[in-house]
């Protein structure tokens, strides 16, 4: 059983995360991908703030809006309040004010870590109790992302999203620190995987073949990133601002590497990077060093 509050208000950070590889291992006869991929989070944070209510409605308030884009009426958190309110039959309300500062259509996770935090955030002030695995049985029905957030670790992800393995990076190589890209165009997720061209059929890895690997290529880790990213490639034709990002990373030696469907690009950095020395992006692009949350 989850932690319980006697506050009628809770403030919870939402992160985004970042793919370091992303493969696609076949299809389901549903249609649904299978995949896999190491998840990290960032400290590329929403905010959202909750306050319980007794009207049983589900309101939203927007303090803030980095996005640049508006903000849906009826977005993941408030789904995600809603279908708690279904499973449970709990009859308070809650008001969410959310401070947006993670883009949409990135690749980065942003409306499924709304909906994980806001089951987490909503579980405790409701008081109703969920063990965390039901929590991801709800997750489930908002976003293949959701039950990563719920679980709160870097994870060896697999199936459709929902076979989630917690990894403990820091006996890895692997960088703390990343600079993230986010042009102003973004890639809607449905239509790169509904692509004729996607290559479904990578061969699968294990997490001990990653393990070795990054062990192996420890000097190189700014440099040779695991695997790839098998949605980049349609990702590309659909938005070439993508190919810009990957060319602006180059320039300073370093590799980037699409997060998720995209349009954001990471790549890790060492200590030293600044981004008072890196070359100038177009107007209106997102960049930011980010660090990874670590348990």
């Amino acid at each position: 059983m989850l932690t319980k509050t006697n506050s009628p208000n809770v403030t919870r950070q939402a992160p985004a995360k970042l793919n370091l590889f992303l493969h696609i291992n076949g299809r389901r006869a549903d249609g649904y991908h299978l995949l896999q991929s190491v998840f990290v989070r960032i400290d590329w944070c929403d905010t959202l703030h909750f306050e319980r209510t007794t009207d049983g409605c589900i309101t939203r308030a927007d303090l803030s809006n980095e996005t640049g884009k508006p903000l849906p009426k009826v977005d993941l958190s408030v789904r995600a309040a809603i279908a708690l309110q279904a499973k449970t039959g709990v009859t308070d309300g809650a008001h969410i004010k959310l401070e947006k500062r993670i883009p949409s259509e990135a690749g980065m996770g942003g409306g499924s870590s709304d909906a994980a935090t806001t089951l987490l955030a909503l579980n405790e002030l409701w008081q109703t109790g969920l063990s965390l695995d039901q929590l991801v049985a709800i997750g489930m029905t908002l976003g293949a992302d959701v039950p990563f957030f719920l679980y709160q670790v870097d994870a060896w992800v697999e199936g459709i999203g929902e076979k989630i393995s917690p990894i403990d990076l820091s006996k890895l190589p692997i960088a703390s620190r990343f600079v993230v890209v986010k042009p102003p165009s973004g890639v809607s997720t449905p239509s790169v995987f509904a692509s004729p061209v996607l290559a479904r059929n990578t061969k699968t890895a294990t997490i001990e073949g990653f393990a070795a690997w990054t062990e192996s290529n420890a000097s190189q880790q700014y440099l040779e990133p695991f695997g790839c990213n098998d949605l980049q490639p349609v990702a590309l034709s659909i938005c070439p601002d993508i190919q810009t990002a990957l060319e602006w990373f180059e320039a300073q030696g370093l590799i980037g590497r699409m997060t998720g469907s995209g349009s954001a690009v990471f790549a890790p950095i060492p200590d030293t990077y600044a981004l008072t020395t890196a070359p100038s992006l177009p107007a209106g692009w997102f960049c930011r060093i980010c660090s990874r949350i670590t348990p």
